[in-house]
């Protein structure tokens, strides 16, 4: 199933048909080895706002479908659209302006992160990329405190922090230039509980004061179906299977709050955050 027909976003206002989804997915099929794609033929669309949860197992696909999704892998076929703009690159070949407009936390940060950066240097690297150093101290200060680090932990390298301490920085690295769709690749596999619900409320206040939409990966489905308006159940590698499409099934999401992270869809979220671990 592809998910077009209307849906209801968690504040009970329908989503327009004719609406220009933030993301959308249309008969992809990647993977590393072009006779044995891990998915096949994928459609899927993300509206401005709307959170989507992509479960399965390890081994499934769906992190090379998010891979897809953020630009950092090319499809065999198939086409990604951010804001109804079709992808015309991957990777550094992307144009600026949709490289930018996602933003994306992988699962294992210490995998992520230039060992030889500090967090406060990591965390604004975006920024001089884009030649924007001039707000890096200030930007980096600001989301810094967003995501619960402290002053002092800035001036650390990733050897010298926490899984969790880092994470907060990847994640802080992702929203430094404000992008308007986030992709979240188990972003919370290595994580405590505590740390899990400080991350999830922030990814959550960025949406709420943004409208960005998020698609998050994972298989924990207790969080994810808390977390996210929609779930999209992947349940095999790439085969087809009784939804028709690429093994993709859509299911409704209870509309249950995250303990932990209640706050964040309040209309005026809590200033204070949850001490880095």
């Amino acid at each position: 199933m592809s998910g077009r027909a209307e849906q209801s976003n968690r504040s009970g206002q329908p989503k327009r048909s004719g609406e220009v989804p933030a993301l959308a997915l249309r008969g992809v099929t990647a993977g590393y080895e072009r006779r044995a794609p891990v998915v096949r033929d994928v459609t899927l669309s993300i509206a401005e706002g709307e959170a989507v949860a992509l479960l399965g197992p390890s081994g499934c696909g769906k992190s090379t479908l998010a891979r897809v999704a953020a630009l950092l892998h090319r499809p065999y076929a198939g086409t990604v659209t951010i804001g109804g703009e079709t992808a015309r690159g991957w990777r550094h070949r992307a144009p600026r302006e949709q490289r930018t407009a996602v933003g994306v936390v992988f699962q294992q940060p210490r995998m992520s992160a230039d060992p030889k950066l500090t967090l406060g240097a990591l965390l604004t690297e975006p920024l001089r990329a884009c030649g924007r150093g001039v707000e890096a101290r200030r930007l980096g200060a600001e989301l810094a405190r967003e995501v619960g680090l402290d002053e002092e932990l800035l001036g650390r390298r990733p050897h010298e922090v926490s899984d969790g301490q880092l994470q907060r920085a990847c994640l802080a690295r992702a929203l430094v230039l404000r992008p308007r769709v986030l992709v979240c690749d188990e972003m919370t596999g290595m994580l405590d509980a505590s740390t899990t619900a400080a991350l999830v409320a922030v990814v959550e206040r960025y949406r709420w004061r943004s409208g960005a939409a998020l698609l998050a990966v994972g298989h924990d489905r207790g969080l994810l179906r808390r977390w996210c308006d929609r779930t999209l159940d992947f349940e095999s590698a790439g085969g087809m299977t009784d939804s028709g499409s690429g093994g993709l099934r859509l299911r409704r999401a209870k509309d249950r709050p995250l303990k932990g992270a209640e706050h964040a869809r309040t209309p005026r979220p809590p200033d204070t955050t949850t001490p880095a671990s």
